[in-house]
């Protein structure tokens, strides 16, 4: 049992990659993530480690590069604007194969949002790639600080084991919830490959020089296929769900980030009301758990999408259920009050909406 402590999911996420051996964070303040590089600007120094303030997200994602090319555990944090000015950097990582991490704690869009509003618009973007070219991100949608701290460790992992670019979703809820979180180091019981393709200086080659400065299967032909079974080989092995009260369940919500934390509550009030209701919660939101879904969409009958946008994650479910079952939204809309004003608080509205919607289907 490691140490417990009362923090926030954005300091969670700070500690978490320095549990995980990250010594290197390349970032610029935006709302509500800022918690994160002012963690990482005190703590990094006390470690022998580098934190650099950029002028902006775009030179940030670049620096991360430029920092997995060394062969570092090297990271970035935004949110939803900033992120989308990383695109064509976050391109250039995946056809490199670059292993590193980019933290994005959502708020509300499109544009430039409001004002750190809470919201999940961001489903499509980080999960269908925002940049050119057809790449994959491993994406880990953390439901709660404890998620953040443990995600962090996780995500170094996969990015080192598969070199890739491993993207934590946070969101404004979860990034500024406190809760208690055990600072526990991860164990992996797997070897990492070594990293001998890391631009570390012909001091450190035995006096070669290697240079690589793109792509490393230059052929077209032969580099998606590689693609291809690389991504193939990471939906095999690395699909993360949880499943909660959905055994005997006559309604399934499908839900995750802070969305899936409010639908957890909700599904123990239907069921002290005497409701059959169970939820899915995606934790790796790329690879989708689509077969998990599928399964236990067709077992229960009737699915529930709840999310915190307008509609995104809905589109992956329904897809995963190919029109055997009905699915239901409750999006974006479902915060508001009844007279069509955004309630202060609002999180605290938003279950009983979820329970009033569950009423109505079942």
């Amino acid at each position: 049992m490691g140490e417990k402590v009362l923090i926030d999911g954005n300091e969670a996420i700070g500690r978490g990659a320095i549990q995980a051996g990250c010594k290197y964070f390349f970032g610029y303040p935006i709302t509500p993530q800022n918690e994160i590089p002012e963690f990482m600007s005190r703590e990094l120094p006390q470690i022998g480690g580098v934190f650099v303030q950029t002028e902006s997200e775009t030179a940030s994602v670049y620096m991360v590069y430029g920092g997995a090319l060394a062969g570092a555990r090297v990271m970035t944090s935004t949110s939803s604007c900033g992120f989308s000015l990383m695109q064509e950097g976050i391109s250039y990582i995946a056809e490199a194969e670059m292993p590193a991490v980019i933290v994005n704690v959502m708020r509300m869009g499109p544009g430039i949002g409001t004002g750190g509003q809470h919201g999940q618009t961001d489903y499509r973007q980080v999960t269908k790639g925002g940049g050119h070219g057809a790449y994959r991100c491993i994406v880990l949608a953390s439901y709660s600080p404890q998620e953040c701290f443990d995600h962090m460790q996780l995500a170094f992992h996969l990015a080192d084991k598969y070199r890739i670019l491993v993207l934590v979703l946070s969101d404004f809820i979860i990034g500024r919830m406190a809760e208690p979180v055990e600072l526990r180091t991860l164990s992996f019981d797997e070897p990492l490959p070594q990293k001998d393709w890391a631009l570390t200086g012909k001091a450190k080659k035995g006096g070669m020089r290697r240079f690589y400065i793109s792509g490393l299967i230059m052929s077209p032909p032969a580099y998606h296929q590689h693609m291809i079974e690389k991504y193939q080989t990471i939906v095999d092995s690395e699909i993360r769900y949880e499943t909660y009260r959905d055994e005997d369940a006559e309604l399934l919500l499908v839900s995750y980030g802070s969305s899936a934390k409010m639908a957890k509550g909700a599904v123990d009030r239907a069921r002290a009301e005497g409701a059959k209701v169970g939820l899915f919660r995606p934790i790796t939101l790329w690879p989708f758990p689509e077969e998990a879904v599928r399964g236990a969409a067709y077992r229960v009958g009737k699915v529930l999408v709840v999310e915190d946008s307008p509609g995104e994650l809905v589109e992956d479910v329904k897809f995963a259920v190919q029109g055997r079952v009905p699915v239901h939204l409750l999006g974006i809309w479902g915060r508001y009050t009844p007279r069509g004003l955004m309630a202060a608080g609002s999180g605290i509205i938003y279950p009983e909406k979820i329970l009033q919607e569950m009423r109505s289907l079942l």
